[in-house]
């Protein structure tokens, strides 16, 4: 068991998240305004890691638009520094989107207290990884991100395994190549960003390029689904008066309205702003606008169009 244990540090240590900077070997002899010059040229690296993997990450838009326009959902996977990312980007989709908590989802090891507290015994658990993914009940029409700065956490292993077994199209987000995770997953998304300044801190660089990845998938799965008109946010949820004056301004620059007359379509709609937009542009009732969304299925530009042509 102890030669099995070295084996894993060896193989830990060949990873390049893990192999210490260069540059930052004496980073505590350094000034603050050191220490932020280090970090902030190593940040200025993750976007061009992040443009080499464009051809994959929209695959993947395009497989969870698929996958949402048939009912299914995006469940995100992760340990730790991932499972908070993926956490944050699930949360943000209902308010951004106004879609259900259902269509993105989240599983963190440890579950919803490690989103506040390190939990890292939960990382190595691969009984309740398959536990916590069984009752998520992946199926043909959902997709399960798995996310792993390292590629071999094996919580997030195993729960990618039993989703695709289970009929789940799959993906892998990670920071080096040919992973445990990358080979359990369909496919996968390769964002290499090399040593952290502070080594072995995924936190860090790893977490930036994982953050702009998921914000690509979901922003861009959304607008693929029409809940996204031209670049404004119009399906967002108006639960409180700044959104609901947000709302108002995206329906005064979307069609040209003023003030008072975005201000009745939105009170009018029942303060839903995709209702409010195909009444203002394409001059209908609330309830023409309504049928007109429910048939085109929530695409904002397509339900405009329907409308207009009735």
């Amino acid at each position: 068991m102890k030669d099995k244990g070295h084996k894993k540090t060896r193989d830990l240590r060949r990873l390049r998240t893990e192999q210490p900077h260069p540059a930052a070997t004496d980073l505590d002899r350094k000034s603050s305004l050191e220490i932020a010059r280090l970090i902030n040229a190593e940040d200025a690296t993750v976007a061009r890691a992040v443009n080499r993997v464009l051809p994959q990450i929209a695959r993947a838009i395009d497989l969870v638009a698929a996958a949402l326009r048939q009912g299914g959902r995006l469940i995100y996977v992760g340990a730790g520094t991932s499972g908070r990312i993926a956490a944050l980007d699930a949360a943000e989709c209902p308010p951004t989107f106004n879609v259900s908590s259902r269509t993105v989802q989240f599983l963190i090891a440890g579950g919803p207290k490690a989103l506040a507290f390190a939990h890292e015994a939960s990382e190595d658990d691969t009984q309740l990884a398959r536990t916590e993914m069984a009752k998520r009940t992946p199926g043909n029409h959902d997709v399960v991100l798995g996310i792993a700065s390292s590629g071999r956490t094996p919580f997030t292993v195993a729960a990618i395994e039993y989703a695709r077994h289970h009929g789940a199209q799959t993906i892998a987000l990670t920071c080096n190549r040919n992973s445990p995770l990358e080979r359990a997953a369909h496919f996968a998304i390769v964002t290499e960003v090399g040593p952290e300044v502070l080594t072995g801190s995924s936190r860090m660089k790893a977490g930036t390029a994982h953050k702009m990845v998921l914000n690509m998938i979901s922003t861009g799965a959304m607008t693929r689904l029409g809940y996204v008109y031209g670049n404004l946010m119009v399906n967002l949820s108006v639960k409180n008066e700044k959104l609901k004056q947000r709302a108002i301004s995206i329906l005064e620059q979307a069609t040209g309205a003023d003030h008072e007359t975005a201000t009745r379509a939105l009170e009018s709609s029942g303060d839903r702003a995709p209702v409010a937009l195909v009444m203002l542009a394409a001059k209908v009732t609330r309830a023409q606008a309504s049928a007109a969304l429910k048939k085109s299925g929530g695409n904002v530009r397509q339900a405009i169009t329907q409308a207009k042509a009735n």
